[in-house]
């Protein structure tokens, strides 16, 4: 028998449905008046509370900030002439995050602007290696006409951003390459070393040699911005603000630039450097190394050819000769190794007798000529080399090296902007440290005349004469440091035989009479030198036959002779002789110091034989090369 549910199902009467429904609603309803309520909190909170950050995403997206690059100070000679200045440039960028259909977009820019295949290499590796709005040099510097070519386009050429800024100038070209050196568009490494910004924005260059490089800090200025509204595609619809950058400090140098200009012209197809000293007070006049490079070249981002072109040339454009090139000073040092002997007690009236050469031992080191019986004065005058042999044995080179350093030799220079090399002043203690070897009598012998371990570059010897002339320890400087130019510790009337000795170089029978100065009342007085590439015992006498083998020539002097004001230093590589080669090109530096008018005219004449001013020749020269053949009418010989 069934037992009975005690529990009895209730009926669901209409009431009761009505109840279970309202409790529903009321449940539902809670929940949407809840969430409504959390997003209008939500809703307040963001207009309100996080109005600014919202409305500086809104803006980005419309707006676009752009760094304006600073234009880099002026570098003036002595009077305010420029010597590297800057110019207004036309470019074209990309940005690559607005660029649509790449192809077509390069393409027509290849045909409007006329880009050779280096330039397009160039773009399609720098917008692989950019990102988002980091711009890409597409060209600078273009022409007005294609300039605008661009600008009637800019609706077909997605991502193309055309800009007015400015460029570097070297109004002087080549003439100042080693002296100021050059700018360029900063690498990824120098970006990640900075972290600036402005290092990856179109147009901003910074110094990458010489003078430019050296005083980066001083030259370049603080850079402006530029808020423009623009479309979605990135096209400007009008500025809202600027702010102008702020311009670098100028900086002045000692350089004359005329003389500069001048110098490099004179040095012609030559290979070398001249230096140019103010005996008053150790500046620094004209600082020339040749052949050399166009600073416009890399400020306006050089050719992968254009770069190949320099560094095939045998006369080696890219180094500074004028502090990276050593040299055997050769017979430049003779007036120094006689103010050292007379330091040492020797009589400059002493004779000896030259007879074609000087015997040590089984040797026989020979001279120029028979000069027969001669002094001090008369043998600096002939450049015997018998005589100062003789000087060399008997003293031995410990007692003429201190002079040598005292005059400036083997000493690196705190100038500005110049990695140099600072050669050598050698010495028993060099040897042995060097070597390991004892100094022997025939080092001394080839020492004193400038040969053998001895090595300057011509800044130095500029230096050297600077020093005998002014009878002071002048410090060479670029910009107006001051030094204490103390006197020399030498007696004068020995400083005035070496002076006698030169001047007798040029004015007397000496080896460069015929560079005595076209001018009335004004004397050079000089010391030529020649330097041997290779040794006689190699088979040439280094007066001929292929270029690089053949000597150096080169040259110290001062002028006026009674009352020195300028002194220089002239090497011509591979010249075969400072009296051919060198002493001629001093002759013309002075008589543009004197009279610019007589030095000018005969510079015309001989850059009417050369082939044209430093530009033309460098462009012709460079086509040649580029369409494989040399415009040199006999290859391998000097330029």
């Amino acid at each position: 028998m069934r037992r009975k549910n005690p529990r009895q199902t209730m009926p669901i009467t209409e009431a009761w449905r009505g109840m279970t429904f309202t409790r529903r609603t009321l449940l539902v309803g809670g929940g949407q008046m809840a969430v409504g309520a959390a997003l209008a909190t939500r809703m307040a909170y963001i207009s309100v509370v996080d109005n600014d950050r919202y409305v500086l995403e809104s803006e980005s997206n419309r707006v676009n900030l752009t760094l304006v690059p600073p234009r880099r100070g002026w570098i003036v000679d002595r009077h305010g002439k420029a010597l590297a200045n800057n110019r207004v440039s036309l470019r074209i960028d990309i940005i690559p995050d607005r660029l649509h259909n790449k192809d077509l977009v390069l393409g027509q820019l290849r045909t409007l602007l006329r880009l050779d295949g280096d330039a397009m290499d160039r773009i399609e590796r720098d917008l692989k290696a950019a990102s988002g709005f980091q711009p890409v040099a597409v060209a600078e510097d273009v022409t007005e006409q294609d300039y605008s070519a661009v600008l009637v386009r800019l609706p077909d050429l997605s991502g193309i951003a055309p800009a007015r800024g400015f460029a570097r100038n070297y109004p002087t070209g080549a003439a100042v390459g080693h002296l100021i050196g050059y700018v360029g568009a900063p690498n990824a490494e120098e970006y990640e070393k900075a972290k600036n910004p402005l290092y990856i924005t179109p147009g901003f260059k910074i110094g990458k040699d010489g003078l430019e490089k050296y005083f980066e800090d001083v030259l370049k200025g603080k850079p402006g911005a530029r808020r423009v509204e623009v479309t979605a595609r990135g096209k400007v619809v009008r500025d809202l603000s600027t702010q102008p950058d702020v311009q670098g400090k100028t900086v002045h140098l000692t350089i004359d630039a005329d003389l500069q200009e001048y110098v490099a012209r004179r040095m012609g197809r030559e290979s070398g450097a001249a230096i140019v000293i103010d005996c008053l007070n150790g500046d620094i006049l004209s600082f020339v190394s040749m052949p050399s490079f166009d600073p416009n070249s890399f400020s306006d981002g050089i050719s992968n050819s254009e770069y190949a072109w320099l560094r095939a040339d045998d006369h080696q454009p890219l180094i500074n000769k004028a502090t990276r090139g050593l040299y055997p000073p050769g017979s430049t040092l003779k007036p120094m190794a006689a103010i050292a002997a007379m330091e040492h007690g020797v009589d400059p009236g002493e004779k000896h007798t030259c007879i074609g050469g000087y015997r040590l031992g089984s040797r026989f080191f020979r001279c120029l000529g028979r000069h027969g019986t001669i002094d001090m004065p008369t043998a600096i005058e002939k450049s015997c080399n018998s005589y100062f042999y003789w000087l060399g044995h008997r003293l031995g080179y410990d007692a003429i090296a201190p002079t040598a350093r005292l005059l400036g030799l083997g000493e690196e220079y705190q100038l500005a902007g110049s990695a140099q090399r600072y050669g050598t002043v050698p010495d028993s203690e060099w040897k042995m440290r060097k070597y390991h070897r004892e100094w022997s009598a025939s080092d001394s012998l080839n020492a004193v005349i400038g040969q053998g371990y001895v090595l300057a570059n011509p800044l130095q010897l500029a230096v050297m004469a600077a020093r005998i002339a002014s009878g002071r320890a002048l410090y060479p400087r670029l910009i107006n440091r001051q030094f204490e130019n103390k006197p020399l510790p030498f007696a004068e009337e020995h400083l005035a035989v070496a002076r006698e000795g030169m001047n007798r170089v040029v004015n007397g029978p000496g080896t460069a009479v015929r560079s005595r100065l076209p001018l009335d009342g004004i004397a050079m007085a000089g010391k030529t030198g020649t330097a041997q590439v290779r040794g006689l015992a190699s088979g040439g006498n280094g007066k001929g036959g292929t270029w690089k083998y053949r000597d150096h020539g080169l040259f110290v002097c001062f002028a006026p002779v009674d009352n020195p004001r300028y002194a220089a230093s002239v090497v011509i590589e591979h010249g075969m002789g400072g009296s051919r080669a060198a002493a001629p090109v001093a002759k013309d530096i002075f008589t543009f110091l004197y009279d610019r008018e007589k030095a000018m005219a005969a510079l015309e004449g001989f850059e009417a034989g050369w082939g044209g001013t430093i530009t033309e020749r460098m462009n012709r020269d460079y086509a040649a090369w580029k369409a494989g053949a040399s415009s040199d009418p006999e290859p391998g010989a000097p330029r």
